[in-house]
């Protein structure tokens, strides 16, 4: 099956994470054969072609600047006319508003793909309301509770997002030490890392707060891996920059930044913390911390609750840095409880997300669009 994904492409988080994951040979494996129309040139654009997948540039189409929008849509009606793909995949309601008529005119069967909870008030949703795809996959249990106020009726799958790592040999001890003594952590440090985007909902002022809760307990150090890649989150980083030195726990914290190797970090770590503000639609980077073995401590809200339980993490109260320290404490002082939801964090990782499983719940999802046409 022929697929076409269909994306901006201009920022390098969850959604093009997976992306790149379901580029990989699992999907051939699947009887997948992907390509990707990107309007922006960038890492997802690169990292897709690293993987041998064809990228087709559409241009940077942005609305602000109705042409480059009509130029970005003229652009994929050619490579969708000459392409013979089965399916048309919009990420986002961005790409289905302005890209997913051309696969409907062509008549290419149109699935919308969901990564957030739908509102249906924000213009792009607004405008992607009125194309309306044969299939929704949704990608948690908690997006797909949203998508009526798109798309009523339609009907919705649920596949989680595949995540790649699995498999990987733990650090060596040597190795461990090594990542560690890049950051200025000691062996016996325990390393508390948050890997996300530089924004404030993701959580990083709660978990300030918290640690500073716990500044006398002299074992943790803080990871925040991530650069900034607009400027309010240039503004965010500054702003948490200065409430650390303030809170006096500045010198605990490491500003790790960007990185291309954020599996082995994660695995020279001790415990994934990343306490939303707003609800998480899944988490893929919740998978990654598991499969690295590390026990996850986040709140209990939207997609984190259908990757997190007992059995390799722990959650917490939303907006509660009282008991979000409480959490953190135990996990401190308890090394026992911390090495037990460590063994079982890869496999529970494995469980939600293994991309050769994904790649076969996708490629069954989309028969059932054939199966509706046919039905119809």
């Amino acid at each position: 099956m022929k697929l076409l994904h269909v994306y901006s492409g201009n920022l390098f988080g969850g959604i093009e994470t997976m992306l790149v994951t379901l580029a990989g040979a699992a999907s051939s494996a699947a009887g997948l054969h992907h390509e990707f129309a990107l309007s922006f040139e960038g890492r997802l654009a690169t990292e897709l072609r690293r993987a041998n997948r064809p990228v087709h540039d559409l241009g940077p189409a942005r609305i602000r600047k109705p042409s480059s929008v009509l130029a970005a849509r003229r652009a994929l009606e050619a490579v969708v006319a000459r392409g013979a793909y089965d399916r048309v995949i919009c990420h986002a309601p961005w790409s289905q508003a302005f890209f997913g008529p051309i696969a409907c005119r062509l008549g290419v069967p149109l699935v919308f793909w969901a990564h957030d909870a739908a509102t249906g008030t924000h213009w792009t949703e607004r405008l992607a309301r009125r194309v309306v795809p044969g299939l929704v996959i949704a990608t948690s249990r908690f997006v797909a509770t949203t998508v009526s106020h798109l798309y009523p009726g339609v009907p919705t799958t649920v596949i989680h997002p595949a995540v790649s790592g699995f498999g990987l040999a733990p650090l060596g001890d040597i190795a461990r030490r090594h990542v560690r003594a890049q950051f200025d952590t000691l062996p016996e440090d325990v390393v508390i890392v948050q890997a996300s985007r530089l924004e404030a909902w993701k959580g990083h002022t709660l978990l300030l707060d918290a640690l500073a809760q716990l500044s006398g307990d002299p074992r943790w150090v803080w990871w925040i891996i991530g650069g900034a890649q607009r400027p309010d989150e240039e503004i965010h980083l500054m702003t948490l920059r200065r409430a650390a030195d303030q809170k006096g726990v500045g010198h605990r914290i490491r500003w790790i930044g960007q990185r291309d190797d954020v599996p082995q970090v994660l695995a020279a770590a001790d415990l994934y913390c990343q306490p939303n503000l707003a609800p998480e639609p899944f988490g893929v980077v919740f998978v990654e911390a598991l499969s690295a073995g590390l026990p996850v401590v986040t709140v209990e809200r939207g997609g984190a609750c259908e990757i997190v339980d007992g059995t390799c993490g722990v959650l917490v109260p939303p907006a509660d840095p009282a008991r979000l320290a409480a959490a953190i404490a135990e996990l401190l002082r308890d090394g026992a409880k911390r090495a037990n939801l460590r063994h079982a964090a890869p496999e529970r990782a494995r469980q939600l997300c293994d991309p050769s499983t994904q790649a076969h719940r996708l490629h069954q999802a989309l028969l059932t669009l054939t199966h509706m046409e046919a039905t119809a």
